[in-house]
C-alpha cells in the first residue's frame, strides 16, 4: 500500500487504523513465518481446543469447591469471576511478548498442563492437610491458570494475523475461541464429570492442552527457540499425564482418603451427586455420604428411619398407597414394610447408580432387608419435583427423605410451590412427613420449613429425635385436614421409637424453639441462605445468635 492510499483510509474522526499484520521485531526467530493454509489451520485447531480447556478448568475448580465447601452459587461466581480478571491480566501482560511467539505459546500450553491437570489433586489434598489455606491456594491455582489462558488467545492472534488480515485473524479466532468454551462447557457436566470424575478429567484435560504443545511443537519446529528442548518438555509432560490417567483411580482414592476418617470401600461420581460408602477399621459401622454430607451410619441409622416413618404411620386412615421422595437407600421402604395393609410402595430417586448400589451392595442390602427388591416396592429414578408435578395417583402417606438443602436444586423440594403441588397428590385424609435438618445446628432452615410447609396449607406437628451420628435432628408431620393429635403409640415393633417418645419430642427447648423466619419459595431460596450460613458457622457462633 503507496503512503497516498494509507492517508486515504484515514477516517473521518482522525483515527488511523492499525496495520492489517503485525511486523515480528528483529532477532525473533519466527520473524520470516511465512504461513501456509495448513498451518493455519492447526492454529485455528488450537484455538478451539485451548478455549474449551480454560472453560473446563473453571467448572473443575468450581465443582470441586463446591464438593468441599459447599454454596455452590458462590463458589461458581467466584471462579468464574476471578477466572475472567486473570484472564484479562494474562491478555495485558501480552503485549510486551515482542518476539518468540509460537515458542512462548507452546511454553505457555506446557505450563498449563501441568497446573492444569493437577488442579483436582491439588485441591482435594490442601482441603484436609492444609484447610486454613485451602481457598489461598483455590484463589491461586485460579490466578495462574487464569493468566495462563489469558495469553493464549492474543498470542495465536498475532500468529495468525502473520498472514491473515486482523480484520479475518479477530474474526477466526474468536468464532473458534466461543465455539470451543460450548463444547467445553456441555462435554464436561454430560462426558468428562461422569465418566472420569473430578481428578481424572483435570488430567484428561492437561493431556489435550499439552497435545496442542506436541502438534505445535511439530508443525512449527523451525520457529522455535530450542525446538528439541520444547519438543522434550512437551512429551515428558504428556507421558506424566497419561501415567496420573492410568493411574486415576488410585489418585482419586488417595486423594479422597484424606476427606474421610474411615475407610472408603466404595467411590463412585454419577451425573447427579458423589457417593461415598466407608467402612470404620474399629468397629465395622458402615456410612453413606452424598457430594460430602453424611446421610446414615450403620450403628444407629434405626433411630433416624423410625423416627421418620412410624410416626407419620401411626395415624388412623388407609395407608395402603405411600410415597418415599428420596430414600434411595431402602432404610425407609424397610420400615414400611412392617406394615401389612401397605399394598404398594413407590420410591422416587433421582440417581440410578444410588438404588442399584443399594439393591446389590451386600452390607446395604442386608441393612435394608432387601426391600428395594420387594414387589411391592417400584422404584422411580426420576427427579422429585417433576414426579410430583406429573397427574398420577393420590397417596396415603408420603415420606420426604431427602438431603438438606445444600444446593439450589435442593432447595425447590422444600420450597412451597414444592409442598403445593404435593398436597395435590395426596389424599384429603393423608399425610406426610419431612426430615427437616436440626433444629439446633440448623435452627433457622428447621422452622423455614414449618413456615413454608404451612404457607402451602399444611397443618403440622413438629419433633426431634436424638440421632447420634447426626446430633439433634428434626421432622414435620403435616396434613391439609386439620390440627393434629399424635398417635397414642407405635403399632409395630421397633428399636428406639414410641409414641411417648413422639410426644416428649414435640417439646422444644429454648434454644431450639420456633423463629419468626420467612417463607422459602424457588424465586427467593430463602432456606438455602440459611442453611448455608448455619453450616459455616462455627459452633460457638451459632451458641451466640440464638434467639430466646
Amino acid at each position: 500500500m503507496s503512503q497516498s492510499e494509507a492517508i486515504q483510509e484515514i477516517p473521518a474522526g482522525g483515527f488511523a487504523s492499525p496495520p492489517d499484520s503485525e511486523t515480528p521485531p528483529t532477532g525473533s526467530i519466527d520473524e520470516n513465518l511465512n504461513l501456509d493454509a495448513g498451518q493455519v489451520g492447526v492454529l485455528l485447531i488450537s484455538i478451539a481446543i485451548v478455549a474449551l480447556c480454560g472453560i473446563a478448568y473453571e467448572l473443575i475448580i468450581g465443582t470441586v469447591s463446591s464438593y468441599l465447601l459447599g454454596n455452590s452459587v458462590y463458589q461458581f461466581s467466584l471462579t468464574i469471576g476471578l477466572f475472567m480478571f486473570a484472564m484479562g491480566i494474562g491478555s495485558y501482560l501480552s503485549k510486551w511478548l515482542m518476539r518468540d511467539l509460537v515458542t512462548n505459546f507452546v511454553l505457555v500450553e506446557i505450563i498449563i498442563s501441568l497446573v492444569g491437570g493437577a488442579t483436582s489433586m491439588i485441591l482435594f489434598l490442601s482441603f484436609p492437610l492444609v484447610m486454613a489455606l485451602y481457598q489461598v491456594i483455590m484463589y491461586s491455582l485460579i490466578l495462574i491458570i487464569g493468566s495462563l489462558v489469558g495469553l493464549e488467545i492474543p498470542l495465536l492472534t498475532r500468529i495468525i494475523s502473520r498472514r491473515d488480515s486482523l480484520r479475518y485473524s479477530i474474526a477466526h479466532v474468536l468464532s473458534l475461541d466461543y465455539i470451543g468454551a460450548l463444547i467445553g462447557s456441555v462435554s464436561f457436566p454430560l462426558i468428562l464429570l461422569p465418566f472420569l470424575g473430578l481428578i481424572r478429567s483435570s488430567f484428561a484435560i492437561g493431556l489435550l492442552n499439552i497435545g496442542i504443545a506436541i502438534i505445535n511443537v511439530f508443525v512449527f519446529r523451525k520457529y522455535l527457540r530450542y525446538p528439541r528442548l520444547m519438543g522434550a518438555l512437551a512429551v515428558s509432560t504428556a507421558v506424566m499425564l497419561i501415567a496420573a490417567m492410568v493411574g486415576g483411580s488410585r489418585l482419586t482414592s488417595f486423594a479422597e482418603q484424606f476427606l474421610y476418617s474411615d475407610q472408603i470401600v466404595f467411590s463412585k461420581q454419577t451425573p447427579y451427586q458423589r457417593i461415598i460408602l466407608t467402612r470404620s477399621l474399629q468397629d465395622g459401622d458402615y456410612r453413606l455420604y452424598l457430594d460430602g454430607h453424611i446421610q446414615f451410619s450403620q450403628r444407629d441409622e434405626y433411630r433416624y428411619h423410625e423416627s421418620l416413618v412410624h410416626p407419620v404411620m401411626s395415624f388412623e386412615g388407609s395407608r395402603e398407597q405411600v410415597l418415599i421422595l428420596g430414600g434411595g437407600d431402602g432404610m425407609a421402604a424397610r420400615e414400611l414394610l412392617k406394615y401389612e395393609d401397605v399394598a404398594e410402595i413407590h420410591l422416587v430417586d433421582i440417581d440410578p447408580e444410588m438404588t442399584r448400589l443399594c439393591r446389590e451392595q451386600p452390607t446395604l442390602r442386608a441393612l435394608n432387608g432387601g426391600a428395594l427388591n420387594d414387589p411391592r416396592v417400584k422404584v422411580f429414578n426420576q427427579d422429585a419435583f417433576t414426579f410430583v408435578r406429573q397427574p398420577g395417583i393420590q397417596y396415603d402417606r408420603v415420606i420426604i427423605d431427602l438431603p438438606d438443602p445444600h444446593n439450589e436444586a435442593l432447595n425447590k423440594l422444600y420450597a412451597r410451590e414444592f409442598y403445593t403441588m404435593l398436597e395435590a397428590r395426596m389424599k384429603p385424609d393423608g399425610y406426610l412427613v419431612s426430615q427437616s435438618s436440626s433444629p439446633y445446628f440448623t435452627r433457622k432452615s428447621y422452622w423455614c420449613i414449618a413456615e413454608t410447609m404451612k404457607a402451602a396449607g399444611f397443618h403440622l406437628y413438629s419433633y426431634h429425635a436424638t440421632v447420634p451420628s447426626f446430633s439433634i435432628w428434626g421432622f414435620h408431620i403435616a396434613t391439609p385436614r386439620g390440627p393434629i393429635q399424635p398417635p397414642e403409640d407405635i403399632e409395630v415393633p421397633t428399636r428406639y421409637m414410641t409414641g411417648d417418645m413422639l410426644r416428649t419430642g414435640s417439646v422444644f427447648p429454648r434454644d431450639m424453639g420456633p423463629l419468626e423466619v420467612p417463607v422459602n419459595t424457588i424465586m427467593h431460596p430463602k432456606l438455602y441462605h440459611f442453611y448455608m450460613q448455619e453450616l459455616r458457622a462455627p459452633v460457638s457462633e451459632r451458641a451466640e445468635a440464638l434467639q430466646f
